[in-house]
């Protein structure tokens, strides 16, 4: 038996479809939600759904970006024969905020595991 209202529990349930979010984050944040403003609530609603329209796939590098090709590639500071596979998009962010590498990237969007097969898409 659920304590919460159905609207109240489909938001909590809504949360824990959301990776490492488990039942009692859950419930913190639709409470989170519940008690902001309209005016924040709305804002959230339009980020996430700006954030759905609006980002694509770098056609370069499959980096996501409001842009194509990404800003990273479109750069004429770049390195283009250097190039960085990374697994995921959160690499790319942490390679860039080292300010060490100056060529482009090639995101995967999940790992190579040949002996596990897992190859490329």
């Amino acid at each position: 038996m659920s304590y919460y209202s159905p609207s109240i529990e489909k938001l909590i349930e809504g949360f824990e479809k959301l990776p490492s979010i488990g039942h009692k984050t859950a419930v913190r944040l639709a409470f989170h939600i519940l008690n902001a403003s309209n005016e924040e609530v709305i804002d959230f609603i339009n980020s996430i759904t700006n954030a759905k329209e609006n980002l694509k796939y770098c056609s370069k590098c499959f980096n996501i970006s409001d842009t194509d090709p990404c800003p990273i590639c479109s750069s004429p500071k770049r390195e283009q024969n250097e190039i960085c596979v990374v697994e995921d998009v959160k690499d790319v962010i942490a390679m860039e905020r080292t300010h060490e590498f100056k060529g482009v990237y090639h995101v995967l969007h999940g790992s190579i595991s040949p002996m596990n097969g897992i190859r490329t898409r």
